[in-house]
């Protein structure tokens, strides 16, 4: 199990006439934090700095910075380790800075963005994540009340459903549920 965060909270620091907008989300993939960053980026285009950070998995395996032009590690890393901090995962945070004519120095942006990203994610509420596995199925119609009364009674997260001339879903199973679940639906899994 791990934490993360459940929805989406904002929050605004302000620093020597310089505004930083943060904002934080829960996510899985790298496409959903892209998807995020355009959204902002076009909501506050003529801001100075998009600036962010995430982590994602169970292990925090996959993570990354971005100082969008400011210094090197004068604000991704700051706001990465805030993520650290909290010892979260799945998450994406982003501070949005408006400049304010006045410069910081780089000890200046540091703090700032730390504090940015610290006020977001103290906004957030928290909860516990059960880790998964993802798998593929494949059957036809008239299989599907079977596949499904297994999906429910196992509490199964559908992530993608395609239905063609067969039916073909990609499932999150929780770790602790994986082996009877992949038991009980071996006759269609596959690799997709």
């Amino acid at each position: 199990m791990y934490q993360s965060i459940l929805s989406p909270t904002e929050g605004i620091y302000k620093e020597k006439g310089s505004k930083f907008l943060a904002f934080a989300y829960p996510v899985e993939t790298e496409e959903e934090v892209k998807s995020y960053l355009e959204v902002l980026k076009k909501k506050y285009f003529d801001a100075t700095h998009h600036c962010y950070a995430y982590i994602l998995g169970a292990k925090q395996e996959k993570w990354r910075a971005n100082d969008d032009g400011e210094p090197n590690h004068s604000a991704g890393t700051p706001i990465l380790n805030q993520i650290k901090a909290k010892n979260i995962s799945d998450v994406f945070v982003v501070v949005v800075r408006y400049f304010g004519g006045v410069k910081l120095g780089v000890s200046g942006l540091v703090n700032a963005y730390k504090t940015a990203a610290a006020l977001v994610l103290d906004e957030a509420i928290l909860l516990t994540k059960i880790p998964k596995k993802n798998i593929a199925i494949r059957y036809t119609y008239p299989e599907t009340k079977e596949v499904m009364h297994i999906i429910h009674q196992y509490d199964i997260q559908i992530i993608n459903q395609e239905f063609d001339l067969f039916c073909q879903l990609q499932l999150g199973i929780p770790s602790e549920k994986l082996n009877i679940v992949t038991e009980k639906l071996a006759k269609w899994i596959y690799q997709s």
